[in-house]
């Protein structure tokens, strides 16, 4: 019997849901790219309902359970007394989730000597400390694509919501007012923009097919450039750094994993070198950027807005300065957690699971650490400091 521990999000604060806004989701086919959704042998939830939190489970305890194993759930994962930390010894499997990461430092990898996977329900493993999973042995895997176009649609939201000054226009009318005047003062047309997005991968890429209707001038930074015909197709401009674009934009969209290479890429010396009242959004991870100096910037008018769901830590305090600073349209970490999501990465993390028990390999797309080093889409978008 193995013990496998989850760490997910609370329930909502006037309980669980027993009924949802609509009834259905749409059938997805495939990715955009071709790859396929995930295939579990079974699902035991209904898709479109609250999986993600604490009562939802990701819809494995029947399974589990049916197999014989321990399924622990909490959302109590910070400090050495925290239920996670108590369980943590003797897991073999921890699930995590982006929007509320169970931290899995070096310190804590070591304290779990029955440690085999860890599995990320959603997109992103920089919560997990990479190095010491390949030296201890421990396989690192996340559900790819699940909900990446979810946080594209979020980040061209943020986009449109940021430039048309529509969050203060909103409170206006929140407020019973009509104040026209103070609600255009900062609004402008997106058309004729340059936007850039630093890193062009899954969702980098959708967030560039979905403005490109939008007659802006799109340009783009990665480490694998795209194929000609996808920049001729968007109209993409390419540069070779990050430091070489922003300069160039009205609008910077961050879509990178956090690793060495990014952490405090965005500090006061590049914003500095950003146009004068562009537009910053960040929903990738928060220490790509620099904190202080974000909050310097839309306090100078270096930067027009800030707008971003990552936070650190997760989740934020409530004192964190980015929940005060002016001209900013932050969300907590949710971009990559909608109802359609969440059955994705559900059903992503049964498949995973489904494997790992039965002694199967784990899809290639979904690894990235295996077998003592970075693997599969692990070896493509990141990097460490081994």
């Amino acid at each position: 019997m193995a013990k496998v521990l989850c760490v997910l999000y609370d329930d909502p604060v006037d309980g669980y849901p027993s009924t949802y806004a609509r009834d259905t989701l749409p059938v997805l086919e495939r990715y955009p790219d071709g790859q396929t959704l995930p295939t579990p042998a079974g699902i035991d939830f209904t898709p479109g309902q609250l999986l993600g939190s604490v009562s939802g489970e990701l819809g494995l305890r029947k399974y589990l359970e049916g197999l014989g194993h321990e399924l622990v759930v909490t959302s109590d994962k910070e400090g050495a007394d925290s239920e996670f930390d108590r369980h943590l010894a003797d897991a073999e499997v921890v699930i995590s989730q982006p929007f509320w990461p169970a931290y899995l430092t070096a310190e804590r990898i070591a304290k779990a000597p029955n440690l085999k996977l860890a599995l990320t329900a959603g997109i992103g493993s920089d919560h997990v400390d990479l190095d010491a999973a390949i030296r201890h042995g421990v396989t690192v895997a996340e559900v790819t694509f699940c909900n990446s176009i979810s946080v594209a649609e979020h980040v061209v939201m943020m986009i449109l919501s940021l430039v048309r000054n529509y969050l203060p226009s909103h409170e206006w009318v929140r407020k019973g007012g009509w104040n026209i005047a103070d609600c255009v003062a900062r609004s402008y047309d997106l058309e004729g923009m340059d936007v850039g997005t630093v890193a062009a991968g899954r969702i980098g890429l959708a967030v560039l097919r979905r403005l490109a209707p939008f007659d802006v001038r799109l340009h783009y930074t990665d480490r694998h450039r795209l194929p000609a015909e996808v920049e001729e197709e968007l109209g993409l401009t390419y540069h070779a750094t990050t430091q070489e674009m922003a300069p160039h934009c009205d609008v910077v969209t961050i879509n990178a994993p956090l690793h060495p290479e990014t952490q405090g890429m965005f500090g006061e010396e590049l914003l500095s070198q950003m146009r004068r009242g562009a537009y910053l959004v960040n929903t990738a991870r928060a220490l790509i950027v620099d904190r202080d100096a974000v909050v310097r910037a839309l306090e100078s008018g270096q930067l027009a807005g800030y707008a971003g769901d990552v936070w650190y830590p997760q989740p934020a305090p409530s004192d964190h300065p980015w929940r005060t600073m002016p001209h900013q349209g932050m969300t907590p970490h949710i971009s990559g957690s909608s109802l359609s999501a969440q059955a994705r990465y559900a059903a992503g993390t049964r498949e995973i699971l489904e494997s790992h028990f039965s002694g199967t390999p784990i899809r290639d797309e979904y690894l990235i650490v295996d077998a003592g080093k970075l693997a599969g889409t692990g070896a493509h978008s990141y990097s460490t400091n081994s």
